[in-house]
């Protein structure tokens, strides 16, 4: 089983190396990868790490995305996150010029499918290691979007998705995370 695992994860990190090194030597004329492809790699890594994919599907004009990023990447909480999801964004709904530069082709479609269409951005999505929704952020009231968990109801939603997700998470970690949104909430 191990050398199942050694070999996927070696064949998993070749594929990565090729992508990476076709996408810098052929520098800014290439467009965004495919959102098919970035969720296929993010499912391959969730299945070789036993964690679930956290999907957000995000946009360079949404401030609420950004916010949500710089809290996914505060120190204080990141290593919580990565630990439990393999975090992969989606760049969706971009406008003009930017439709080629940053939106990946077919998000859209994937954002449908997991029924983000009508929920405004940054919409969240939970899968198994498998691909499979177990979540998504539209647990408002009315079955509105989560966006980036601001209020007290927002956070409340918020950690009851992880707490349905994660894989590994205690509760003490869970704690963390609710202070720093609680800390970070909206006046």
């Amino acid at each position: 089983m191990k050398r199942k695992h050694f070999i996927q994860k070696t064949v998993y990190l070749l594929l990565l190396s090729i992508l990476f090194t076709t996408h810098s030597m052929l520098g800014q004329t290439i467009k965004p990868d495919s959102a098919r492809t970035i969720l296929m790699v993010a499912v391959s890594e969730a299945q070789l790490s036993q964690k679930n994919v956290f999907l957000i599907f995000h946009a360079t004009w949404c401030p609420w995305c950004k916010v949500l990023e710089t809290a996914l990447n505060d120190p204080e909480i990141k290593t919580l996150i990565d630990n439990n999801y393999i975090v992969t964004f989606l760049d969706v709904l971009e406008h003009g010029e930017k439709i080629q530069t940053y939106e990946n082709p077919g998000g859209k479609e994937i954002l449908a499918n997991y029924g983000g269409t009508e929920s405004g951005l940054p919409f969240m999505v939970f899968l198994n290691k498998k691909g499979k929704m177990i979540a998504n952020s539209n647990v408002m009231p009315n079955k509105r979007n989560i966006g980036y968990p601001g209020s007290r109801k927002e956070i409340t939603a918020f950690m009851k998705l992880l707490k349905k997700t994660s894989t590994h998470m205690t509760n003490k970690q869970q704690e963390v995370i609710q202070s720093y949104f609680e800390l970070h909430k909206l006046k």
